[in-house]
């Protein structure tokens, strides 16, 4: 296998300053176009630092890389997703994070050619510097999915956490940047409209700030998953929020397979 580096320098997609507050985040369609999202947008180039031998915590940097072996075969067949990966991702994040209980709620898989997306009926990389959700729409995403319980589950703490792998070969493309949330400052992240065919929410985008550090795990196997905490309703002082991103590594070969994945969102309880 070749070296991997040690960082390199990519571009990534914040939100303007300037913008007047007419961003709107419209979620693609499985199978359709991709996403194009209202508002003022600029590119930075930053250096984004190889993790991989970094000592990561989902309470302090907000993301983290594990080994995960799964009995899925097929990660593009629903039926082994509810039979085998459910519990197996469960399992995953009780391990890490003690957790008494998690509920995976969503999967979504996404591919880096519009052949492959059209074809599998998958979304596109999300190229624009995100959060998943903020207070407002993780609550409301627990209201609405788990509604005789949501009352007497928001009185403890819960999070959100998102695991994602690659579902076809090592990831060579399109690869997932994180900011490391220690980096964050008050006034960074924005609430932002997010639009779907099915419903309103919000998610957090991020204006530029030469403080972030940013980095990435190059070459992800389908045996590793890289974790991420989009929400936390802790006010202690760990991280709440994790913004991330698609990029386009300048080290792909020009005829790397694009990349196929799978994020699979889960509600943990503590």
């Amino acid at each position: 296998m070749k070296e991997l580096p040690t960082s390199i320098r990519g571009r990534v997609q914040y939100l303007a300053a300037r913008d007047d507050g007419a961003a709107v985040y419209h979620a693609s369609q499985a199978g359709g176009d991709a996403a194009d999202h209202d508002g003022q947008y600029e590119w930075h180039e930053v250096d984004i630092h190889n993790a991989r031998d970094q000592d990561l915590s989902l309470d302090r940097e907000g993301f983290a890389l594990a080994r995960h072996d799964s009995a899925v075969n097929d990660f593009e067949d629903d039926s082994q997703l509810a039979d085998i990966y459910d519990s197996e991702a469960k399992a995953l994040i009780m391990s890490l994070t003690g957790a008494r209980r998690v509920e995976v709620f969503d999967h979504t898989r996404r591919a880096a050619s519009d052949r492959l997306r059209r074809s599998k009926v998958m979304r596109e990389p999300s190229a624009v510097i995100h959060n998943d959700y903020t207070q407002w729409s993780a609550e409301k995403r627990l209201l609405e999915l788990m509604p005789d319980e949501a009352e007497r589950l928001l009185a403890g703490r819960f999070a959100i956490i998102n695991i994602w792998r690659s579902i076809s070969g090592y990831v060579e493309t399109d690869p997932l940047a994180f900011c490391d949330s220690k980096s964050l400052a008050e006034g960074d992240l924005v609430e932002v409209t997010r639009q779907s065919n099915e419903r309103i929410g919000q998610i957090q985008m991020a204006h530029f700030n030469p403080a972030h550090r940013w980095a990435y795990f190059p070459r992800m196997a389908m045996d590793e998953v890289a974790l991420i905490k989009t929400y936390d309703s802790a006010r202690d002082g760990r991280t709440r929020f994790t913004i991330h991103t698609a990029f386009t590594d300048p080290m792909s070969a020009a005829d790397a397979p694009p990349r196929q994945s799978i994020e699979t969102r889960c509600f943990v309880f503590f």
